[in-house]
């Protein structure tokens, strides 16, 4: 049974992770981007795109969306840090950060949650590597929904992002992704 301390701290760990989604992913405001997506927002295409990938490469979908979601939940702690920010300022490891947001988390709850970081930041399994590209991906197909609001500068994005693709499956997406309309999946209702 569950004590009262731990069912506490259980909660406050999933109060915080209610931080996400009102938590803005701050390195769209470098392209100019006014209001981006939220961090909950990112992370939940991320793990549906993860699954969809892990379809595609043979690898287990529903590891792969674990992955994906608890990816960026250190950000409630040490914010949305953009890849030029990261030139300049050191962080925490997420796998410090995570062992802190679930210290008073009932210890096989802190467990799982700390295993799940430590897997998707160091393991190089074929489930890791498609949790990568998923959130690559995603950056790159949010990069194309702003261009089409006409955030010129999010095409560095796309570009960059996309060229940091590793498996064929994503690849492939992305391809697909650069020719088509943030629109294109209600056409096939508008026949």
């Amino acid at each position: 049974m569950l004590d009262e301390q731990h069912a506490r701290g259980a909660v406050t760990y999933l109060m915080e992770m209610g931080a996400l989604k009102r938590s803005k992913r701050s390195g769209w405001w470098i392209a100019g981007v006014k209001d981006p997506e939220t961090i909950a927002e990112h992370s939940f295409r991320t793990a549906i795109i993860g699954s969809v990938l892990a379809m595609l490469e043979g690898a287990d979908p529903a590891k792969v969306a674990l992955l994906c979601t608890f990816h960026d939940t250190q950000e409630t702690r040490v914010g949305d840090i953009p890849w030029i920010g990261r030139r300049y300022l050191t962080a925490a490891k997420n796998e410090e950060v995570t062992a802190d947001q679930v210290a008073d988390a009932p210890p096989v709850v802190a467990a799982g949650i700390q295993a799940i970081v430590d897997e998707y930041e160091n393991g190089d399994s074929l489930e890791v590597l498609v949790a990568h590209d998923a959130d690559k991906l995603e950056c790159m197909i949010q990069g194309l929904e702003y261009l089409e609001q006409g955030y010129r500068n999010a095409q560095e994005w796309v570009d960059s992002t996309r060229a940091k693709l590793k498996t064929p499956s994503a690849i492939a997406l992305a391809n697909a992704a650069q020719g088509m309309s943030s629109a294109e999946w209600q056409r096939t209702y508008l026949r």
